[in-house]
């Protein structure tokens, strides 16, 4: 069944409603066979033990997790050009944030990544205990991110940013938190940027969890520019900024509109 026929056939329908329920339960599914393990495991074991082991269980499983929405849920990801960064030592990995599945696609490929992520995510049951034991980094303390994100890069680590703050809600781009080049400037670490680009706003700010995707969703992230440490961080906060709107608007039609 080719292109409109088959997005509008009540079988693709049916099809698009069963994938997003498997999709999101083998989500859930994974984040509850590493619950016990990842409470268990922070207590027990040293910390950078404990976080080099939740790194790499979080960058398989996703692995795996992409896997399966590949198979079984009409998604096609092209993340290749994300493994040029694996033995590119400490950068500060900043992306745009169209979706949910952003945190997943990134650290599928990264085994030494560290996200900074929203305190709430931190703060639940199901997803915290992975997160905390990979030492990823909650938002909602400026002084104490700064702080643990230079110790983290000093170590060898890959920081993740978001620079929006949150999930894109006025595509391409919304404003840029200052963040990101206030970590840049502080640990004098270079900025390697990454452009999301997704053929609908899945789970993005507007799309519900429970609406139906339009399959087949169709992802791609681009090796952007990396930029050397700041000397004004806010000035580099308008030239990051800047960068991205240049490289994503081109993209921005077919993203808000959520054609297939």
């Amino acid at each position: 069944m080719s292109g409109p026929r088959r997005a509008g056939h009540p079988l693709w329908i049916a099809y698009e409603m069963l994938a997003m329920l498997l999709g999101l339960g083998a989500l859930a599914v994974l984040c509850l066979l590493w619950l016990p393990c990842a409470l268990l495991l922070r207590p027990l074991l040293p910390r950078p033990t404990g976080q080099a082991l939740g790194r790499r269980a979080i960058m398989y499983g996703f692995r795996f997790y992409l896997g399966f929405l590949q198979w079984f849920c009409a998604c096609r990801f092209d993340l290749a050009e994300l493994d040029r960064l694996r033995d590119a030592g400490p950068l500060i990995v900043a992306a745009n944030h169209p979706s949910l599945l952003d945190v997943v696609l990134i650290a599928s490929r990264l085994p030494d990544a560290v996200c900074v992520i929203k305190a709430a995510l931190l703060d639940r049951l199901l997803f915290g205990a992975a997160a905390r034991l990979a030492g990823y980094i909650r938002n909602d303390a400026p002084l104490e991110m700064i702080l643990q994100a230079r110790a983290e890069l000093r170590d060898g680590a890959q920081l993740v940013i978001f620079p929006e703050g949150s999930r894109t809600a006025g595509f391409p781009l919304d404003p840029f938190a200052p963040g990101c080049g206030l970590l840049a400037w502080r640990a004098a670490t270079p900025v390697q940027t990454l452009l999301i680009e997704f053929s609908t706003p899945y789970l993005g700010k507007a799309w519900p969890l429970f609406r139906r995707p339009q399959l087949p969703l169709h992802c791609r992230i681009r090796l952007g520019q990396r930029f050397p440490p700041p000397v004004d961080h806010a000035a580099f906060t308008r030239e990051l900024a800047a960068y991205f709107r240049a490289e994503l608007g081109q993209n921005t039609a077919s993203t808000a509109t959520g054609a297939a």
